[in-house]
């Protein structure tokens, strides 16, 4: 399978700048792939999949022309070739809360981690004595209230040269400008079972909502504020009398491991992104990672009964038009609400 090489262009929206980048692909005897863009607040993004295995200029001469038309045209251009680098690199996000980095620095000491955590970036300096203990690079990019600068975040993230953007309870938005830069290379932790309490104070939701079951999710970051494409998920129990403080007692392990596993599947490139949704590939190893639920807790569920269960017994073939359809809804009315087009 050829791999491909990675092209994203960002900037202000302006006529005409697919069509000067392709062409200037085909005119190197490269096959565009795929191509995505997309526009959010004036910031334009376009990422663009290409096979150069049969290109007719070198990578630094192909670099180099990207470049230079994205000077011309008043954009930024990343270029990333399969080849660019053996270990990828991973630059972490963080706040104040130390659970999920810890996780991440334990994995890397440990050798568990496949990839080299070369930079920590933060809104508020209370965890740089964390990363000087495992000798990593720390940059506050916030002001006396904690909000980033995020002109100085990307060019921490170019300097380190990130392949991979770890959200370890980072306490802020991130806005286009650094989303679409690293589109599918954003993760990110949320103390909740998403969709469900999306935003902000999502343990204090669960206990105001009453809920008997709460959880977290790892997920890829969009423009669209905890709407990306979920990775792994982890549930817990929520005691009647539980605390708010009691309850993200329970959460944050979950949250450290639920981040974990999305990463290493990451990394292992056992994930796949396709219309909001992620799948592990076919060539992964899913019994290696805990998506959801234990084995246990599926184990413990009950898988009876079952619709239709009593007529498979008995020998009795369908059902009638009264009864209900393989998605819940009444047969005759599945049978006539068209489906919604792919559109």
């Amino acid at each position: 399978m050829t791999e491909l090489t990675e092209i994203t262009v960002i900037g202000g929206d302006k006529t005409g700048l697919i069509a000067n980048f392709t062409t200037l692909l085909f005119e190197r005897g490269i096959n565009v792939e795929d191509l995505d863009q997309a526009v959010r607040d004036g910031v334009f993004r376009m990422t663009l999949n290409a096979d150069t295995s049969g290109m007719v200029c070198t990578k630094d001469t192909l670099r180099e022309a990207l470049h230079d038309l994205g000077d011309d045209l008043g954009v930024d251009v990343q270029v990333r070739f399969p080849s660019d680098r053996g270990t990828k690199q991973i630059a972490v996000l963080a706040t104040r809360e130390s659970h999920c980095l810890e996780a991440l620095f334990e994995a890397w000491a440990n050798d568990d981690l496949d990839a080299e955590i070369s930079v920590v970036i933060a809104n508020r300096s209370d965890l740089r004595p964390l990363a000087e203990h495992y000798d990593v690079p720390f940059h506050d990019v916030g002001d006396e209230k904690g909000s980033p600068d995020e002109d100085e975040l990307v060019e921490r993230l170019d300097q380190y040269d990130a392949d991979l953007v770890v959200l370890a309870r980072y306490m802020r938005i991130l806005g286009p400008n650094v989303v679409f830069r690293y589109e599918d290379r954003i993760i990110n932790i949320h103390p909740s079972l998403l969709p469900a309490f999306p935003g902000a104070a999502a343990y204090r939701q669960a206990k105001e909502e009453g809920v008997r079951i709460a959880g977290v999710t790892a997920h890829y970051v969009t423009t669209d504020l905890d709407q990306g494409p979920i990775i792994t998920q982890r549930a817990f129990d929520v005691p009647d009398d539980a605390s708010i403080e009691e309850i993200k007692s329970l959460g944050q392990p979950l949250e450290a491991d639920a981040l974990l596993e999305a990463v290493n599947l990451h990394l292992d490139n056992a994930v796949s992104v396709h219309r909001g949704r992620t799948s592990l590939r076919e060539d992964a190893d899913a019994p290696a990672y805990q998506l959801g639920a234990t084995d246990e807790a599926v184990a413990a569920n009950p898988d009876r009964p079952v619709d239709g269960l009593a007529r498979a017994l008995d020998g009795t073939d369908g059902g009638t038009d009264g009864d209900a359809g393989d998605d819940g809804e009444e047969a005759d009315e599945a049978e006539t609400t068209p489906e919604p087009s792919d559109d």
